[in-house]
């Protein structure tokens, strides 16, 4: 069965409002058997509106329109869909209570204007809304379903969840339809195309569970999704397809969840009971912000010290001068000093692993050395420091952070060489 979603509101296409709704719905809708195969967002226009409305009619299902159920002119989702469908528009005696009640509960005087937010379409099954006034509504005409929801995402889900889900399964699904079930593997280490190139034979023979692979900066993301029955008919089949993809890309894939690598790591160590800390250059803290992000870090990291300039460098993690300065020194970008960084920030703070990066950010070259040039370390408790290497493309801002996520991607394989070890 296929779904449309229509965003109703000017402030959506001005980027004033992010389209969360949409989103939450595709997921939702997904999760019963309905597939989503078009978003619209239009504004606060009768005659586009309704464009709109007929156009999804005729290439969908289910429509489900979001936003424009206000009390104001400009509110005009019922209306727009009233006109379409040859239909009046009456008043919901018990919404219409509600709002009434809720204008004398706070001694207000109700504005005429606010009876539009209990109008109902002629023959719909109204939609209560839980935590605001204006009333849903449920429709099915000529063999398509519509489906009406507030804007306000503190309105939409509670409607979705408890109106819209239950009248869509008795009246437009009557239990035909498989529920989408989906699995979702993060890689880190490795590019977008580079994972794509290592799965493409399982990626164009796909059928069922199908294979997205979707990347953001730093990491990757493949999303499995078959539709079964039963969540266990379908984990059959995605673990299946998940073992097929572990066997070539074991040393990138670090999670069967959507979670970020820097959980992982945080969630693996808080288990060990394993600590770390960081000394950052060009970075200026985001490794440090990376991990903190993460609810328990304050168990794993033990403290940090950004030094972005030579002086603190040399002064709080005893980089020696002649490696920062002087006519032969191989200078604070260089993999002397982020050795020197992370072994002296891990003996500071007496943790398990010291971390470590320095390099050029841009935007212009720094003690001759290019932009994108960045040394990471991570030194560990009786253990040689391992140096990398990394020539980083982009701008500064992008630089920083494929800094941090590749040393996260480091330490993460440290963890899992020494829990083979």
């Amino acid at each position: 069965m296929r779904a449309e979603i229509i965003a109703v509101g000017t402030e959506l296409l001005l980027g004033q409002i992010v389209n969360t709704n949409a989103q939450y719905l595709s997921q939702e809708l997904a999760a019963i058997g309905i597939d989503v195969y078009f978003q619209t967002v239009v504004g606060d226009n009768m005659n586009r509106l309704q464009e709109a409305i007929r156009l999804a009619s005729g290439r969908a299902d289910v429509v489900l329109l979001t936003g424009g159920l206000g009390p104001t002119q400009d509110d005009l989702t019922k209306d727009a869909l009233a006109a379409v469908l040859g239909r009046e528009l009456h008043e919901d005696r018990l919404s219409m209570d509600k709002i009434e009640g809720f204008f004398r509960n706070r001694g207000v005087e109700m504005t005429d204007n606010n009876r539009r937010q209990a109008l109902t379409l002629e023959g719909a099954t109204p939609l209560a809304n839980e935590t605001g006034l204006a009333v849903g509504n449920g429709l099915e005409q000529d063999g398509k379903y519509y489906v009406v929801l507030p804007g306000p995402p503190k309105e939409l889900i509670p409607m979705f969840e408890t109106e819209a889900r239950p009248w869509l399964l008795q009246h437009a699904l009557q239990g035909e339809q498989l529920a989408l079930y989906s699995k979702m593997l993060k890689f880190a280490g490795i590019g977008e195309s580079a994972l794509e190139t290592k799965l493409l034979d399982l990626i164009d023979s796909q059928t069922d569970p199908t294979i997205a692979p979707y990347a953001k900066e730093g990491e990757v993301t493949i999303r499995l999704s078959t539709k079964a029955s039963s969540e266990s008919e379908a984990m059959v089949r995605l673990n299946s397809t998940e073992v097929q993809i572990q066997q070539r890309l074991a040393e990138y894939l670090y999670a069967s969840e959507d979670v970020p690598l820097e959980k992982t790591l945080v969630d693996w160590m808080i288990r060990d009971g394993l600590t770390l800390s960081a000394a950052e250059s060009c970075t200026g803290g985001m490794l440090m912000e990376h991990i903190t992000s993460v609810p328990g870090s304050g168990s794993v990291l033990k403290g940090g010290i950004v030094c972005y300039s030579n002086e603190m460098k040399e002064k709080l993690l005893n980089v020696p001068h002649h490696y920062l300065e002087g006519e032969n020194s191989p200078g604070a970008v260089s993999r002397e000093v982020a050795q020197v960084l992370a072994e002296q920030v891990r003996m500071i703070t007496d943790s398990d692993y010291g971390l470590s990066i320095t390099g050029v950010a841009g935007p212009a070259f720094s003690e001759h050395k290019p932009v994108g040039l960045v040394y990471i370390a991570i030194a560990q408790r009786e253990q040689e420091t391992q140096i990398y290497e990394l020539r980083l493309n982009g701008n500064r801002e992008t630089i920083r952070l494929r800094s941090v996520k590749s040393i996260l991607y480091r330490l993460w394989r440290c963890l899992v060489a020494n829990q083979g070890a």
